[in-house]
């Protein structure tokens, strides 16, 4: 008989009807929100829904020259960001579970450092390096310094993933490792670690919602992504919570679509067999009693 086990009380018929009567409540207050919202844009005073605010979307211009160049920006620094994080990451991931504790501690502090920095301070500070130190200017100086602030935040936040999956692995798991001859340098990189990063696959696939979300900040420091593009468009025809509603909307079509992925890869791993399936051609369990006999050897009387 299994148990379940719950991080609390089941709610009663009472808690239910109260949890009811919230959720009808604050749906309520933010539709009453979105009308007033809605109304307020509508006015003759802003009007920002007429067709004239949106007609310019339907113009090829629009998209080939401001929207797309923007949304190709976005992914290109995400996905520089997505590999050096990873691999930065990971590098402090394995620094913070080293046996020498110099290294454990380097690595522990500077990923302490970097989740306590914001994201915005790092892309400045890259900013400011490739001009003042590096001597880069213009759009290479803006790429560089919003994709080594993604870099540096999200690669402390990788390493901390990477650390508490392997935390939550058995401790047989090491104990197996170092039973068979392995180093622990060994049975880190072999054995533990690709054990978590399977089992924090998802978190790590929703960190990418994240870094995607944060290259909107490059648009302080005049990196053209798909909210400066956006703007800049907007500034050309007066427009400009049409386009933002237009940029949220291709920012959540993204971002949903990598949430997606990461709850399916969740479900996958849930259902992956967690045991070994047996060999082919083996003789499989013997049953209890009996010894299985080895292949290629003929079971004849036994001599006296």
């Amino acid at each position: 008989m299994s148990v379940e086990t719950v991080l609390f009380d089941a709610p009663g018929p009472k808690a239910r009807a109260l949890y009811r009567m919230l959720a009808v409540v604050g749906v309520v207050v933010i539709v009453a929100l979105l009308l007033l919202v809605v109304r307020a844009l509508a006015n003759p005073e802003n009007n920002q829904f007429t067709a004239q605010k949106w007609a310019p979307f339907l113009d090829p211009e629009t998209w080939t020259s401001y929207l797309l160049p923007g949304l190709l920006a976005t992914l290109e620094a995400a996905g520089a960001a997505v590999v050096l994080s990873a691999v930065l990451g990971v590098l402090l991931g394995l620094g913070r579970l080293s046996e020498a504790r110099l290294v454990r501690v380097v690595c522990g502090v500077l990923v302490e450092f970097l989740r306590s920095v914001p994201v915005l301070v790092m892309m400045l500070f890259g900013y400011y390096f490739c001009i003042f130190v590096l001597g880069v200017l213009g759009d290479t100086s803006t790429f560089i310094g919003v994709v080594g602030g993604l870099t540096l935040y999200n690669s402390a936040v990788i390493a901390e993933l990477i650390r508490s999956g392997v935390f939550a692995l058995p401790s047989g798991q090491r104990e197996a490792g170092l039973a068979v001859g392995l180093t622990p340098r060994q049975t880190m990189v072999t054995v533990l670690l690709p054990q978590a990063i399977t089992s924090m696959l998802p978190s790590l696939i929703s960190q990418l919602v994240v870094i995607l979300k944060d290259t909107a900040l490059g648009y302080v420091i005049s990196f053209s992504e798909l909210l400066r593009a956006g703007t800049t468009f907007s500034t050309v025809y007066g427009n400009l919570i049409p386009t933002l509603i237009v940029v949220a909307a291709m920012f959540i079509v993204i971002n949903y679509t990598l949430s997606l992925v990461a709850r399916l890869v969740e479900q996958r791993l849930k259902r992956a067999p967690r045991t070994a399936a047996p060999v082919a051609g083996g003789a499989g369990p013997a049953a209890p009693g009996i010894t299985p006999v080895p292949q290629g050897v003929t079971e004849g009387p036994v001599s006296r």
